[in-house]
């Protein structure tokens, strides 16, 4: 099984009937696919990968003395002196820092600041292309899934970037890259290493790897995206494996509803009627909930906002 590779170019053109069922396919049965020709300037993808690299060299020392290779340093030990040693199942070997408007960006590189506003600028717009296409074919008004994520435009919705490296690990047996998760929010566009992969994906209870696609944009659906098409588009179960050789780099950005914004399902069952299997509730609510059940089942947290 390949991850769906779409050219994102075709929607404009002859063939966006064709485009668009290959995004449906995308959303429906994987809840994730790469977009290519996706107008992104690849100079400014090259300056990305430029300044995220820069900046993990500044902080590659801290992450040797982190507590990820801290812990690992004392497995491998204790293995060497004979004991039985179990897997890491509580932390992950990741370095991350996150970029939101209001939040304090690194200053080093000197050119950081500047190309990763460009490309959230860029991002953004994006991401926003790419929800009026799910509203198109979950048979929504144009703009109905942004006008969700902004309660009718009130507030701002939540753009946040996370840059990861997940750097050589000698023993990936031990532990994790990223544990297995479904994300929070809305629409989530990564700008993936093109050499190192890791990233898999479940399909059908088989994990699947998300292929490394120079310059290629990878899109997954969050749990609002599910809620909000009534769970025709599905959050999928994703991970990320430690490396023994290369470093890994991650831009994830994620294009989510404003904290204050009700989200519930926009779409109807096959009744007719307005969806029951989803609440409705606040987002924020819902994060409060996930930041403490983040690598378990979405379910339970879908119950746990009932009523907030």
């Amino acid at each position: 099984m390949v991850v769906p590779v779409i050219d994102f170019s075709k929607l404009d053109g002859a063939e966006r009937a064709e485009t668009m069922a290959q995004i449906a396919d995308g959303c429906e049965n994987w809840g994730f696919f790469q977009l290519v020709n996706h107008g992104i300037p690849l100079e400014l993808l090259e300056r990305v990968k430029k300044v995220c690299s820069e900046s993990y060299r500044l902080r590659e020392a801290a992450f040797r003395v982190s507590e990820p290779v801290r812990t690992l340093e004392a497995l491998v030990e204790a293995e060497r002196r004979g004991e039985a040693v179990a897997p890491v199942d509580d932390m992950d070997w990741e370095d991350i820092f996150y970029l939101h408007d209001d939040n304090q960006w690194p200053s080093d590189p000197p050119a950081f600041k500047e190309t990763m506003r460009e490309y959230r600028a860029e991002l953004k717009k994006l991401a926003e292309r790419v929800m009026e296409a799910m509203d198109e074919n979950l048979g929504l008004d144009k703009g109905r899934m942004k006008a969700a994520f902004t309660s009718d435009g009130l507030h701002a919705p939540f753009f946040g970037t996370k840059v990861s490296h997940y750097p050589p690990c000698p023993r990936p047996d031990l532990v994790t890259g990223l544990r297995a998760h479904t994300d929070a929010g809305g629409v989530i566009l990564l700008f993936q290493d093109d050499k190192v992969g890791g990233l898999e994906v479940l399909k059908d209870g088989e994990w699947v790897d998300v292929q490394p696609l120079a310059d290629a944009i990878v899109v997954n659906t969050g749990d609002q995206v599910e809620v909000l098409s009534n769970g025709r588009y599905r959050s999928a179960w994703h991970r990320v494996l430690p490396m023994r050789n290369g470093n890994r780099r991650s831009v994830a950005s994620f294009y989510n509803p404003a904290f204050e914004a009700a989200i519930s399902p926009a779409v109807a069952d096959q009744g007719g009627a307005a969806a029951s299997a989803y609440p409705e509730f606040v987002f924020g609510d819902y994060m409060d909930v996930y930041s403490k059940h983040k690598f378990e089942a979405k379910e339970p947290r879908f119950e746990a906002v009932k009523g907030c």
